[in-house]
């Protein structure tokens, strides 16, 4: 049986594109294939080809593009497209080529601190502001607006009144760490 294929793609410093790809090396069923990025200067690029994976930079009218990152994709075959961290709206071009194919994580428990503009430390900002107990992760599918695809996954983690974002940015990350690779496995096992 062939490995799934998995496509990254990240804006950033990558940590959690690199914490699947460790995770698929060592997993049967898929491997991850392909890392793109918006920013060519993102640290996820250099992660990326430290695991000999292949990247690509693009910018916004490759993204749109039928001759740019859609025939990418349709040249690579994936089985999942993975967004982690990548903060550009994902175009309807891809999403009508791999229905229910991509998937996004976020950093807070969807529907809340959702939408344009909440991502990384913004959201967990807003999170300390409104005082909330608990916060978490919630891995769902991508449609044509930010964060309200169907919810996939949502793990949650106690917050404390003595939080600071930074704090706040340590606990999501151990969950999203912990849960995205084994979520992603989960959805490329047959049913």
């Amino acid at each position: 049986m062939s490995k799934k294929r998995i496509v990254i793609f990240a804006s950033g410093s990558g940590t959690n594109a690199e914490n699947i790809i460790t995770h698929f090396k060592q997993a049967t069923i898929g491997e991850v294939v392909l890392v793109l990025s918006n920013n060519k200067n993102a640290k996820v690029l250099e992660r990326a080809k430290n695991h000999n994976i292949n990247t690509l930079h693009f910018d916004k009218k490759n993204l749109v593009s039928e001759k740019g990152i859609l025939q990418t994709l349709r040249e690579t075959k994936p089985d999942l497209i993975v967004l982690a961290g990548f903060l550009w709206k994902f175009p309807e071009i891809i999403l009508k080529e791999y229905p229910n194919k991509v998937i996004n994580i976020h950093p807070a428990l969807l529907p809340k601190y959702g939408g344009k503009g909440m991502y990384g430390s913004y959201v967990h900002k807003a999170v300390i502001a409104n005082k909330e107990t608990e916060t978490g992760i919630t891995i769902h599918y991508v449609n044509e607006h930010y964060d309200e695809g169907a919810i996939i996954f949502q793990e949650k983690t106690a917050l404390s009144a003595h939080e600071t974002p930074e704090t706040v940015a340590e606990k999501v990350h151990a969950l999203e760490y912990e849960h995205f690779p084994k979520v992603i496995e989960k959805l490329l096992s047959p049913r």
